[in-house]
């Protein structure tokens, strides 16, 4: 790993995690993002220095870690792009949650640079992100997977192998989100149903991870609405992006997905109300507006 150069692109909450990931794993590592404070903190930590197209040619592999299918687009083909600033065979690993469709047309444009695409949507979190132990779902070419291979070892717990056809990471990312975002939006109804009844949240918690009805999203984020803690690991404005993708998706294949689409009207209704920074827990609040509820921290 020692001899691999990493550039990664998006310093946010996601990406300065995974690049601190890269950097302890002995990678030398470039960090960039619109936000110099971003950089220079970033650089105060260990990345390396030097401006991009002073390294671009120095790299094996570039990670773009920004929240969504433009930005994406804009960091590889934009008016300051990178993908023809880089040299052929070096590996571009895709992280953001896009529609697969999204995904092959990006490769098929890095292809005809001799880039080689990875297809890679991660899923754990912040924290995850920052102790190098993300899942992630990766689908492309074996010269990607190789060329990748020492940063997606340095930022994860587990890789995936969807495949060689771009895309399939993508669709498993969007199965995950359906899951991951209904279930958010049922913890939150459960947990304000349960209010409702005179169930204390922290008894609530008690009981529920002890039972049928618990999930990892459920003992991830009832702690944060029996807290009143809404710093945003994970905001709500994440959920309108990716579960309006997956219903897109499901929308060209001709499948039903009511479900996800009465979890995607909970979100809405929260970044409405002005909760879209705030953690995705918090759209419990929407709940317990409805209902006259006070939940923990407020009133």
């Amino acid at each position: 790993m020692a001899n691999t150069t990493v550039a990664i692109f998006g310093l946010g909450a996601m990406g300065f995690g995974m690049a601190g990931a890269l950097v302890r794993a002995g990678l030398t590592t470039h960090g960039y993002d619109v936000n110099p404070d971003a950089v220079a903190r970033f650089r105060a930590a260990g990345g390396a220095e030097g401006e991009f197209d002073d390294v671009a040619a120095t790299l094996d592999a570039v990670v773009v870690v920004v929240v969504n299918a433009a930005q994406t687009e804009s960091v590889l083909f934009g008016e300051n792009g990178i993908a023809s600033r880089l040299s052929p065979g070096t590996a571009v690993v895709i992280c953001a949650t896009v529609a697969p469709e999204f995904a092959r047309e990006m490769a098929r444009r890095c292809e005809e640079l001799g880039l080689h695409y990875l297809d890679a949507p991660v899923s754990g979190g912040t924290i995850r992100a920052g102790d190098g132990s993300l899942s992630i779902l990766a689908a492309g070419s074996p010269a990607a997977f190789e060329k990748a291979g020492p940063a997606l070892e340095a930022m994860s717990e587990k890789v995936f192998d969807m495949g060689d056809q771009v895309g399939a990471g993508s669709s498993m990312k969007a199965v995950n989100q359906m899951l991951v975002g209904i279930q958010i939006a049922a913890m939150a109804e459960a947990i304000t149903f349960g209010i409702s009844q005179g169930v204390e949240p922290a008894k609530f918690l008690e009981v529920i991870r002890q039972c049928a009805g618990t999930s990892w999203a459920l003992e991830s984020r009832a702690p944060h609405v029996i807290a009143g803690d809404y710093t945003p690991l994970s905001a709500v404005d994440i959920w309108p992006k990716d579960l309006g993708i997956v219903l897109d998706i499901a929308k060209d294949a001709k499948f039903s997905a009511p479900i996800t689409a009465a979890a995607l009207q909970q979100y809405l209704a929260a970044s409405g109300s002005g909760l879209g920074k705030e953690d995705d827990a918090a759209v419990a609040k929407v709940y317990a507006r409805n209902a006259g509820l006070t939940l923990p921290g407020e009133g």
